[in-house]
């Protein structure tokens, strides 16, 4: 089961109570007081660990508790400490206060550990509240109370890419295709219930990750479908890849104009990221009318059929590139990078979208 954000009651462990004690040994007479410490309380931590990849495991869990200090002993034993508490995330989530909504930590880097709580202090024995005018103290401090707080797990998936279109587009073909990742696939829209990532290979050395989402429909920004619940694990890429159905009854325009609309609604900033179209479903169209297809739909979104051609795009099928479209060159982030017709089932262009892809990636990282 994915699960991307759950609410958790974290406790710290509370100090161990202070023990009275009085020194009892034969031959030696008015010992005196002698109660140990009491041990710490657990601390409470976040771990950032790379082999989980959803929040699910709290499940059914929602209160966590560090384990409290023991209570001094006599002859001055201090109590055992109690054992901290670490929260397991996957890399990519941020741990919310529920009361103040502020973002206390954002983890996402493999290892990383942050302390969130103390454990309470333990109480002193008697033993250090002996004096000349108090020589049998018969109290001892009662341990620091655990410290409560209620917090929300958010994750949001750590990708180079994310894959945004309508539902039925060929996003999950698409990285089944390029990656190692195996999503369900069928012809019927929203099969992709929950969000999916694939590392993709660019020859022997070279790699990246690719997130595909459920689909978006129009509305989505207000709720409809299931696009609006996994946007925020597409919010961490700096390149988006807009999958735009060539085959299919809705308009190809008609696609690019909500997929905008959509994501400016829901983020201003990831509206305005790096991105490049791929029009999906190629081979379906007949070898003659494919190239008037797309150059008119280059023409709808103010783009002209390119001949800069540094990715190897089929120029028989017609595509756009930004021209100069290297590392050091500076693109315009208000056009796509790129707009190529592919296959996934033919793979059609499938490698030259890859290094393309690539391409764009680099000047991010």
């Amino acid at each position: 089961m994915f699960t991307d954000h759950v609410t958790l009651t974290l406790s710290s462990g509370k100090g161990g109570q202070g023990c009275v004690a009085f020194r009892r040994e034969k031959f030696v007479t008015q010992g005196g007081p002698n109660g140990g410490d009491g041990g710490r309380g657990g601390d409470v931590w976040f771990r950032c660990d790379n082999n989980t990849h959803t929040l699910s495991h709290f499940k059914g869990t929602r209160n966590l508790k560090a384990e409290g200090g023991a209570p001094g002993l006599g002859s001055r034993m201090t109590g055992k400490s109690g054992d901290k508490l670490v929260v397991v995330v996957p890399p990519g989530t941020q741990v919310v206060d529920v009361e103040t909504g502020d973002v206390l930590y954002d983890l996402v880097k493999d290892g990383e550990e942050v302390k969130f709580m103390i454990g309470g202090k333990g109480g002193l024995g008697n033993f250090h509240f002996k004096s000349s005018t108090n020589q049998q103290p018969r109290y001892a401090q009662p341990g620091q109370p655990a410290v409560t707080r209620e917090v929300k797990l958010d994750l949001k998936l750590i990708a180079d890419v994310g894959l945004v279109g309508f539902p039925n587009v060929g996003k999950s073909t698409l990285i089944s295709t390029v990656s190692n990742a195996r999503p369900e696939i069928a012809n019927y829209e929203f099969t992709t219930l929950t969000p999916k990532l694939g590392q993709v290979d660019v020859g022997d050395y070279d790699s990246f990750v690719m997130a595909d989402i459920p689909g978006i429909i129009g509305g989505a920004s207000d709720g409809k479908g299931l696009g609006l619940q996994f946007l925020r694990h597409i919010e961490r890429t700096n390149t988006l890849l807009f999958m735009i159905d060539i085959a299919s009854y809705h308009e190809m325009k008609t696609q690019y104009d909500t997929l905008k609309l959509e994501l400016k609604r829901f983020s201003e900033v990831l509206s305005k990221s790096a991105y490049a179209i791929a029009l999906t479903r190629v081979d379906v169209l007949p070898v003659d009318e494919a190239p008037e297809i797309i150059g008119n739909f280059l023409k709808d979104i103010g783009l002209e059929q390119s001949t800069h051609n540094e990715f190897k795009f089929d120029d028989n099928l017609g595509f756009y590139a930004q021209v100069g479209a290297d590392e050091t060159s500076e693109i315009d982030l208000s056009k796509p990078y790129f707009v190529a017709p592919i296959s996934s089932v033919m793979r059609t262009n499938v490698e030259a979208l890859k290094f393309g892809l690539y391409s764009l990636i680099k000047r991010f990282r």
